[in-house]
């Protein structure tokens, strides 16, 4: 009977959660979906076809059971759905909210490929996860008893909490450190509100402390203590940093006032959101009120730029990418949804430089000189080579310049104080990608800081691999040192 639930796509047309106005989110940094009914949330997961090979497990990082999920969903059965979908993500609510489902298991679902359009797994796991906690289902994963040891964890991120979370499900004392005030890194100074309303990462963060995470906000290592300073008090260390240095552009003018990198933008936003005080956005400096801004990038987070500078009141708000929309690297339903709050994309063109004049003793960015593309022949990647359309230059105006252009990872063994701390030729730590561990013993890396600027997602999976390692290696050093003992 309960079979009977599914197939629903066979009569049931695809539907996303009632979404806000454009002109109404434009005001506000609210999220802009609302969340299922429980009609309407049964209703789309009974759409799922319970196919024998789940492409949309196979294409989740954490490889999500999500057929299981749906038919309980479908089925009424919530806090089942709800443990099945906890038993592999830390973050299930934020994964519903800011995975790009549509490159993911969406875009890999069965029956998306036989067009009759995806289930919309990403809105039932919302809705699934924001039922639990209304429900009182999720509770702190507090361990049977304690083990004795201690491991420390650099990093507040989704790697490094993902890490915690199970670690101390283990039995470990768990000690975090970050080098902000508040723990959650880019899930709370990187995406903006309309993505991730921040009081979804700050309960994960309260039922991790409740559980008994211990956080060190405002700690920064190579400052309040080196490497070795850590290593000496914990049996291993996880290193989750992710990467923040923003990747630059050399041009003509790049020094101009007003041209500023996207995380700095974004941070400031979002901590203006939290009610913090920033000089930079009192003054004008990140904040897009009454400008013209341009941003340069077509990923994520130029998406998170564009969108935020509408919020804040932009006169006119242009994403400039050298290549064309379907070669974007960022979501497709992120960039629908820009331009319908009004963003304008200028596609196949790329900056040459910038055009500034003298305001009040300083020299200002007031435009971005570009040329247009030419989208060539594939090259062994199958992209197509871009190729620069003779005496196309124009000046796209601008009062303010946003730099979204990737994220590089910081000098970790200068700024931690361990030469000894090997990174790959990108800056990337190198790691054994089957233990995780670098090239300190006991020392591992996860998230970002390893593979390069990627999806919170699969920081999770990193955070969750890099955990278990970290217990293999802990009993082995108790294995050992008992060895010693008994001799």
């Amino acid at each position: 009977m309960a079979n009977q639930k599914m197939l629903g796509f066979v009569h049931t047309a695809q539907a996303m959660p009632d979404k806000r106005s454009a002109g109404e989110r434009r005001q506000d940094f609210n999220e802009i979906y609302a969340r299922f009914s429980t009609e309407r949330a049964d209703e789309q997961a009974s759409r799922c076809s319970q196919c024998g090979v789940p492409f949309c497990q196979v294409h989740c990082p954490v490889s999500n059971n999500i057929p299981d999920w749906l038919k309980l969903t479908a089925e009424g059965r919530l806090e089942e759905a709800y443990e099945v979908s906890q038993a592999t993500n830390n973050f299930p609510e934020i994964c519903g909210r800011i995975c790009p489902q549509d490159r993911l298991c969406e875009g890999n679902c069965v029956i998306e490929q036989s067009t009759h359009g995806a289930v919309t797994i990403g809105s039932v796991e919302k809705y699934i996860n924001d039922t639990a906690w209304e429900q009182g289902w999720v509770k702190p994963r507090t361990p049977a008893r304690e083990n004795g040891q201690s491991v420390g964890i650099i990093g507040a991120g989704p790697a490094g909490l993902a890490a915690a979370e199970e670690l101390r499900a283990k039995g470990y004392a768990v000690h975090v450190y970050d080098r902000h005030d508040r723990m959650g890194g880019l899930l709370v100074y990187g995406i903006p509100g309309f993505k991730l309303e921040k009081d979804v990462v700050g309960r994960r963060v309260k039922l991790l402390a409740d559980a008994g995470v211990v956080f060190h906000p405002n700690f920064e290592v190579g400052r309040d203590a080196s490497l070795a300073d850590l290593r000496a008090k914990h049996v291993a260390i996880l290193i989750a940093t992710g990467v923040y240095k923003a990747r630059d552009i050399k041009a003509p003018g790049c020094g101009l006032k007003n041209i500023v990198p996207a995380l700095d933008y974004l941070t400031t936003s979002n901590k203006v959101g939290l009610g913090d005080s920033v000089a930079a956005y009192d003054d004008g400096s990140l904040n897009a009120k009454g400008k013209k801004v341009v941003v340069l990038g077509g990923g994520d987070t130029a998406m998170d730029c564009v969108r935020t500078a509408i919020r804040q009141g932009a006169t006119s708000v242009k994403c400039l990418y050298r290549r064309d929309r379907k070669n974007m690297p960022g979501s497709q339903r992120e960039v629908a949804h820009a331009e319908e709050e009004g963003v304008e994309f200028v596609w196949q063109v790329a900056p040459e430089g910038f055009t500034g004049e003298k305001r009040g003793g300083d020299d200002v960015v007031t435009g971005v000189r570009a040329v247009r593309i030419h989208l060539g022949v594939a090259d062994a990647t199958g992209r197509q080579t871009p190729q620069v359309i003779e005496d196309s230059e124009f000046t796209e105006p601008a009062d303010l310049v946003i730099k979204a252009l990737g994220f590089e990872p910081e000098d970790l063994p200068d700024a931690f104080g361990s030469p000894d701390l090997t990174v790959t030729r990108w800056g990337t730590l190198l790691v054994d990608h089957r233990t995780k561990m670098t090239s300190l013993d006991g020392v591992f890396g996860a998230g970002d800081i390893v593979r390069g600027a990627s999806l919170v997602v699969w920081a999770i999976r990193d955070g969750r691999d890099a955990a278990d390692s970290m217990h293999a290696y802990a009993q082995s050093v108790t294995a050992e040192s008992l060895a010693v003992a008994a001799e």
